[in-house]
């Protein structure tokens, strides 16, 4: 394969501000969620976020940067307008190694932004315009592109509109009729809630690894209980891997039950990207045939690392940092009910390069 993962998202440009609860409090936005507003709205807010982060961002965007930055192959597919953001956001990505080739729309909307206040524990709370983001159509799905890649990764977030939900649908029916992976991760609780009918159906019939939070999967399928919902997704999808903040994440693949610890963190800065940096380990490493284990490894390493700064994407090289960190630990916080976790030589030699001939026996599935 060319590539080892595509994806296909709401191209957005990323403005973060810290700011106190208060702020939230002040101008009616809900913590810890994602709002959808308008450009007056997202005016508004631009210029209250005074000393801001600027950067690409967008979902399945942070995720295929992240698996660039542990030496993977990816491309993009996302809608952005012919304006200074947008220009921004293909220069960023291009940089990051990132083929994406989308044509910019010309005219009115702009290119996208998310508005993310970030409080003093870190948590984002994201006040979104989408622009030209909601644009993208299915004439804009690149199917060789797709075809080319080992796995196609899409963001809930995609549903939201009629146009970009087609382009979503073509997407997905391109990588099944292409025998590849499809990965979906569900993106945000109030996407859950506003499309949870129509997740559950593509979940069932056309996803082979689904990605969640805790809040998400149990929003999903309606119930308080974790373990009654995992046993739901792991029942309609092939692989799940849920994410639990602290107590770190949950892999679930053919029976088997992996956990997997989160790495620890001086200080937790921004949570933001924390769940698409998760998916970009994970992929990674699925992507090179390795174990539920290393899967999970290399998805807490990648999470742990952009919880550490402000922005949703790596600011140190994940590929660098897997390698001084594999080099300090004897194994991976991960356990699993099936197997031990593998020996730290095996992450050793898988991000150095030693894949060149996939170990198909490495993975138990994964």
């Amino acid at each position: 394969m060319l590539y080892d993962v595509v994806a296909v998202g709401n191209a957005i440009i990323d403005i973060l501000q810290p700011v106190p609860d208060s702020f939230l409090a002040q101008e009616d936005i809900s913590k810890g969620t994602m709002t959808l507003i308008d450009e007056a709205r997202a005016d508004q807010l631009t210029r209250l976020f005074r000393e801001a982060t600027v950067a690409a961002g967008g979902s399945a965007a942070n995720t295929v940067t992240g698996v660039a930055s542990f030496g993977g192959k990816t491309g993009y597919i996302g809608k952005v307008a012919d304006d200074e953001l947008g220009a921004r956001f293909t220069r960023e990505f291009r940089a990051a190694g990132v083929a994406f080739d989308t044509p910019p729309r010309e005219g009115a909307p702009g290119t996208a932004r998310c508005l993310i206040a970030v409080t003093p524990d870190g948590q984002r709370s994201m006040s979104t315009y989408l622009g030209a983001s909601t644009l993208l159509s299915a004439s804009d799905i690149d199917a060789d592109l797709i075809r080319s890649s080992a796995t196609l990764f899409l963001e809930g977030y995609l549903f939201d509109r009629d146009e970009a939900k087609a382009a979503f649908v073509r997407a997905a029916e391109i990588a099944r009729a292409s025998d590849r992976k499809v990965a979906l991760t569900l993106s945000d609780l109030f996407c859950v809630e506003r499309h949870r009918d129509s997740f559950r159906q593509l979940v069932a019939n056309h996803v082979d690894i689904l990605f969640a939070n805790e809040h998400e999967i149990l929003a999903l399928y309606q119930t308080s209980d974790l373990k009654a919902a995992l046993a739901s997704a792991q029942a309609a999808c092939p692989v799940v891997a849920v994410t639990r903040s602290e107590l770190g994440s949950v892999i679930l693949e053919g029976g088997a039950e992996t956990h997997v610890a989160p790495l620890p963190v001086g200080k937790v800065v921004d949570t933001t990207g924390a769940g698409d940096q998760y998916a970009a380990g994970f992929l990674f490493a699925y992507a090179k045939q390795r174990s539920t284990a290393e899967c999970g490894a290399l998805a807490s390493l990648a999470a742990s690392e952009v919880i550490s700064h402000m922005g949703p994407r790596p600011e140190t090289n994940l590929r660098a940092l897997a390698l001084k960190e594999s080099s300090r630990r004897s194994t991976p916080s991960a356990t699993t009910s099936m197997s031990s976790a593998p020996a730290k030589a095996s992450i050793i030699s898988m991000i150095a390069g030693a894949w060149a001939s996939p170990r198909s026996k490495a993975r138990t599935n994964c």
